[in-house]
């Protein structure tokens, strides 16, 4: 029996935006990002290169940075899950819990400050923070470098990527190297963009026209990254309409009581649960969240409004972050 044209049009796209995953971590994409992002910044004061790239992959996956080596940054930051953790407090060492949900790392090589609260000014120093934080790893920095000069396989990679011993800075700029080759773009959303309609079902297009229209999610979740880099208050943990202190623990101004970065949507549907407390587990959650306009919360964005949206525009906004 033939099926309508349309049907399987629309099974073609289908299968067509369900082939599409981000490419593994590379080096390459400092120099030639996948399609819809824009050029990586270079970092400050050094020049990446492919050995320090290979040499972070290798520190990033190990625990050897942690004291009782137990926790590496993969730990948290799951390749399988999105390089985010699939519990809203990931574990650190001796069983504790880290004190916020771990983010998906994808394109923070682009992001102006870093951690949820914007804390951390640079990647590079990001990448370092875990080791010392009782909590995650446990240990120090000068203890970690300490430990890789002392063992001889690390002795000769970094000797490979740096032509000499291990150090705090080497450390930093190999794991900063790496953490920038984890990027994601190339996705349905990009390819649409460039001319081939087969990429997006029918329910995607949908849904990006909500995410573009009556929705306003463009408006902090801006292509092509989708994060405006800024610090938003949406009621998330608010007790009682009281929020955490969020961006303020940094500014020192209770203007930003409350306010936290805004996560990219790239590759999205693979980091589940979502928000700096991971209280929501799915992107359902999420839409549902944010069509009752938040939860009540002093400072909450004026942006943050009910939407009307009908069961089918949620589902639909879901298709359409999915697709990303």
């Amino acid at each position: 029996m033939l099926r309508p044209l349309f049907a399987v049009a629309v099974t073609a796209a289908s299968l067509a935006a369900q082939q599409f995953e981000p490419q593994p971590p590379a080096f390459a994409f400092l120099q030639q990002p996948p399609r819809g992002l824009p050029p990586m910044p270079a970092p400050v004061g050094y020049t990446p290169t492919a050995a320090m790239c290979e040499l972070g992959k290798d520190l990033f996956h190990d625990g050897v940075l942690s004291k009782d080596r137990s926790v590496s940054c993969a730990s948290c930051h799951p390749a399988t899950t999105g390089f985010a953790h699939p519990d809203p407090k990931p574990p650190g060492i001796g069983g504790q819990k880290a004190a916020r949900h771990a983010p998906a790392l994808w394109n923070r090589g682009y992001g102006q400050l870093q951690r949820w609260d914007g804390s951390t000014p640079t990647l590079e120093q990001f990448v370092l923070e875990p080791i010392g934080d009782p909590k995650e790893m446990g240990h120090d920095v000068d203890g970690a470098v300490a430990r890789l000069n002392a063992e001889e396989p690390w002795r000769a990679k970094f000797t490979a990527a740096f032509g000499g011993p291990a150090s705090p800075k080497a450390l930093q700029q190999a794991l900063a190297t790496f953490v920038r080759g984890i990027v994601a773009g190339d996705a349905p959303y990009d390819r649409f963009l460039a001319g081939d309609p087969s990429v997006m079902t029918p329910q995607q297009r949908h849904g990006q026209w909500i995410f573009e229209s009556k929705g306003g999610c463009w408006k902090c979740h801006t292509p092509p990254l989708f994060t405006d880099e800024e610090f938003h208050a949406t009621g998330v943990g608010a007790v009682d309409g009281e929020p955490e202190a969020g961006h303020a623990a940094v500014t020192a101004d209770e203007a930003d009581r409350g306010k936290w970065k805004t996560p990219t949507l790239r590759a999205v549907r693979l980091s589940a649960p979502y928000m700096h407390d991971g209280s929501q587990r799915s992107l359902d959650e999420v839409v549902e969240f944010y069509a009752r306009g938040g939860n009540k919360s002093r400072n909450l964005d004026s942006r943050l409004k009910p939407l009307d949206l009908s069961a089918e525009d949620k589902a639909a906004l879901v298709a359409f972050l999915k697709s990303l």
